[in-house]
């Protein structure tokens, strides 16, 4: 291996799906010949070498779980690398999802467990800028920056165009810009 470390992997003992002795032998051995490999693909695709040693070591835990399964109809490396593909690429998309980056940015917002005065003053500022608008804009920028809905998606709930979604937030944020201003 040209001087990359390949991390170890350790073979649990009696874990489900695995019924013999030798099986677990034969993946020690898969891991010695493919383990490489197995990085390479998982550093290639997720491009962080962290989350691919953590690739690995998953693909081969599954790998390990479904082995009696595996019919050798393909090489192991290949089915190894049909697992580590469809494994990383499942990480990334998982990352993409949109409930990932907002869940991320939640808990960055609550920080501690205490949420303190300034959310109950956050609250009632907000509530008092959507105050000063008509209910549709109000409407619209509820979805647009709450439920961080897309123009589109926002336009097609209310039955507006997108243009007029696209007012009713300019409207909006043209008067939180006057009740901020000195």
């Amino acid at each position: 291996m040209s001087g990359r470390q390949t991390p170890t992997f350790r073979i649990i003992p009696g874990e489900k799906g695995l019924a013999a002795d030798d099986a677990r032998a034969d993946l020690r051995e898969l891991y010695e010949k493919y383990g490489a490999s197995v990085h390479g693909r998982c550093s290639y695709l997720l491009r962080d070498r962290s989350k691919a040693e953590d690739a690995m070591q998953d693909v081969f835990a599954k790998a390990l779980t479904h082995y009696m399964s595996f019919r050798q109809e393909a090489s192991p490396l290949t089915w190894l690398m049909k697992i580590a593909t469809h494994h990383c690429l499942n990480l990334l998309r998982a990352e993409r999802a949109g409930w990932h980056a907002r869940f991320e940015r939640e808990a960055r917002a609550r920080g501690s467990t205490d949420p303190g005065p300034q959310v109950f003053e956050m609250r009632e500022l907000v509530v008092q800028m959507l105050a000063l608008v008509d209910q549709e804009t109000q409407a619209v920028a509820i979805h647009y920056h709450v439920d961080e809905m897309t123009l589109e998606e926002v336009a097609a709930l209310l039955g507006r165009s997108v243009p007029t979604v696209r007012k009713r937030l300019s409207e909006f944020a043209a008067i939180c810009g006057k009740e901020f201003s000195p």
